[in-house]
Parts: structure tokens; C-alpha cells; sequence
């Protein structure tokens, strides 16, 4: 029989899952572990989506240069397809490297080029980690694209060679990424875990992760946003469809004790629009990519969490420059009592001091 969750019962499931209740975790990769990935997407018009995700949870302990410790020299965490990842979950991404690359164009280029992929490999076991433009195009057939892409041949060589496993991102600067031998990146003698256990383990683990999931939904190019039938089935009150939920987030529900936060435009909660809609009758869409007349909440709009629900967006831009973070607005879903207004001003404050800025607020 499948459990049957009312929106509010639903809501706090999901916030509880994505450790954005009062008791916070222990420590980053306790975070990663949990959470399963962190967007890794640089953009920083207050702060790296990584570190606000890792803020939003952690709060002041955090410190940007404790996840590039853990990366770099602990290699506890690693980076894979965009985002943050723990080393432990290494051997569950295998079966996954060694299908790719999965389009049978860059399967052929990659067969086209392989003395040019054996050079790059030359090069960085001689030299490496360098970064893409320290190695010579050397390639038998350009990359053809519409994009970007077009003709950034050891670029889109790398980027295949890491999602294959070949090779992997050592490490990051202000300059952007060095690859290195996957060798020396990753621990050697993982186990081995067939494609269909490592599957099962990483949609268990990524329900775990958010409470409650469709079994199907939107396909994503690196890491699914469904989970398939692992879980239990559960219906929401007022919401077509069945979910699969992970019980174990069901126990002491009604004790959890919110808070308020501030998240990233890229954070797991909110990265499933329709449903962010469904569960928590939220509209939210990243404007950053619009032109500015168009723009309703700002450039990189912070979803505002109270509880378990999301009541506005946070319009502001970290100066460094200047020494503040300027604050051009706060759009209210639904005018704020004054609760709500002191919780997210506090919190507005609590970001700027983790920044070492000032808050200027540009609202008066």
C-alpha cells in the first residue's frame, strides 16, 4: 500500500532529505556523501554554486578553501560530469565511464584520433597536470559544432577522456581546470560492482538524497533527477502521479525543527522545476541567461527557504571591490510577516559576514 503524504508532510520530507533543517552536518564530505553531488557551476555574482550549496548547509564553519583541501590533496572528493562528488562513490561511476562517450559521432572522432589521444596521455604522464592550452593540438580530425566546441580539439579530448575514466580533473585555480592521469587522481584497486547493482545503489542513493522522487522524469545528460522503483510508493495530497519516497525520512517528521535559508539557483531542491511546483507551489527560474528588461527576480536570484516552504527571492551581488554585498531587492511570494522579514534579514546578514562584506541595502 503506497504511504500517503500530505504537501506540508511532503515538503519537509524533501527539506530534510537536502540537510536544510536546524541540525546541521558534520562537515563537507559528510555534506557530498549525503546530498550525492554539488554543482560545481563557477558563476559567482555572490559566491561559486559549490560553496553556496556547502554554506547553505554547513553555515559560518564552511570555508571555500576546506573543499579545495579535500579535493586537491586529501582527494576525499572528486569532480565528475559538473559536479562534486565523494571518492567513495567512485566505483559506482565506472560501469557509467565505460560507456562513454555514448554518441556515435564522438564515438568516432575519439577512434579518428586515437594516436592524438595516446599523445595527450604521453603528455600528461610525462608533464601533467597542465591545463588544456599546455598541450598541442596534435588531432587527425577536428571536432566539428555549432557551439563552442567547434575546432577546441585537446578540450573536447579531455573532457571525453574524463568521463571515460582515462583521465581526471586534478585540480582548479582562477584560470580554470588542470587534468591530470586518472591514475594518479583516483585511488587504485576499486571494486568491482556490476552496471546494474551500481545503478540501483545511485538511484537509492540519490532518492535518499531528496526524500521523495518521481520514478521517471526529465532526461538529464550526466545525473538523472529520477530514481526508477527503488524506495516505497507515496501519494501527495493534491498532486497528480505516484512518487517514490525513502521511508527512513518518514521517522520523526513532525519533530524536525526548521530554518531559514538562502540557496543557490543550481542547489538540488530547487533544480527540479515542476517539482519545486508540485511539492512546494513554487515558481523560481535562473535569469541570468535573459536579457535585463526581462529579468523578474535579477541576474542570479537566491531562492529564499523559511521552514519547509520557499517564500521569495534574494536580488544581490557580492562587491568585493567595494567591501559589500549590495542588496537590490526582496521579492516577497506573499508579504512577510514580521517573522519571516527578521529570519531572512538575519540570514542576509549571516551570508555577508561569511563573505567578509557589509550588507548594502538598496531597497530604502
Amino acid at each position: 500500500m503506497a504511504h500517503r503524504l500530505s504537501r506540508e508532510e511532503a515538503r519537509r520530507v524533501a527539506v530534510r532529505a537536502q540537510l536544510l533543517a536546524a541540525e546541521r552536518p558534520a562537515g563537507i564530505v559528510e555534506t557530498i556523501d549525503a546530498l550525492t553531488i554539488v554543482n560545481i557551476e563557477p558563476t559567482a555574482a555572490i559566491a561559486p554554486s559549490a560553496d553556496l550549496i556547502l554554506w547553505s548547509r554547513l553555515g559560518w564553519p564552511y570555508q571555500p578553501a576546506d573543499l579545495v583541501r579535500l579535493v586537491e590533496e586529501d582527494r576525499a572528493i572528486f569532480e565528475w560530469g559538473g559536479f562534486y562528488r565523494t571518492m567513495a562513490d567512485l566505483p559506482l561511476l565506472l560501469p557509467e565511464m565505460r560507456r562513454r562517450p555514448q554518441s556515435a559521432q564522438a564515438r568516432e572522432w575519439l577512434t579518428a584520433n586515437d594516436r592524438f589521444r595516446r599523445d595527450v596521455l604521453d603528455r600528461l604522464r610525462a608533464e601533467g597536470p597542465l591545463r588544456p592550452t599546455e598541450i598541442p593540438d596534435t588531432a587527425q580530425v577536428s571536432w566539428r559544432s555549432s557551439g563552442w566546441t567547434n575546432n577546441r580539439n585537446t578540450l573536447q579530448l579531455l573532457e571525453m577522456l574524463v568521463l571515460r575514466g582515462e583521465v581526471a580533473i586534478s585540480s582548479r585555480d582562477s584560470s580554470g581546470r588542470l587534468f591530470d592521469l586518472a591514475e594518479r587522481v583516483y585511488p587504485a584497486d576499486l571494486p568491482d560492482i556490476s552496471a546494474q547493482d551500481a545503478a540501483r545503489e545511485r538511484a537509492e542513493r540519490r532518492l535518499a538524497s531528496f526524500g521523495l522522487a518521481r520514478a521517471k522524469g526529465i532526461a538529464q545528460p550526466l545525473e538523472p533527477i529520477d530514481v526508477g522503483e527503488v524506495g516505497e510508493e507515496a501519494l501527495v495530497d493534491g498532486v497528480d502521479g505516484v512518487w517514490r519516497l525513502d521511508p527512513g525520512w518518514l521517522e520523526g517528521l513532525n519533530d524536525v525543527a526548521p530554518r531559514t535559508a538562502l540557496l543557490s539557483p543550481f542547489d538540488r531542491l530547487v533544480f527540479d522545476r515542476r517539482r519545486l511546483e508540485e511539492i512546494f507551489g513554487y515558481e523560481y527560474l535562473l535569469e541570468m541567461y535573459k536579457p535585463a528588461a526581462r529579468r523578474r527576480w535579477g541576474y542570479f536570484a537566491l531562492p529564499i527557504l523559511h521552514g519547509d516552504r520557499f517564500v521569495g527571492k534574494l536580488d544581490a551581488k557580492a562587491d568585493r571591490k567595494a567591501g559589500v554585498l549590495r542588496v537590490f531587492a526582496i521579492h516577497e511570494d506573499r508579504p512577510f510577516t514580521d517573522e519571516v522579514a527578521a529570519a531572512v534579514d538575519a540570514e542576509v546578514a549571516d551570508l555577508a559576514r561569511w563573505l567578509g562584506l557589509e550588507v548594502l541595502d538598496g531597497r530604502h
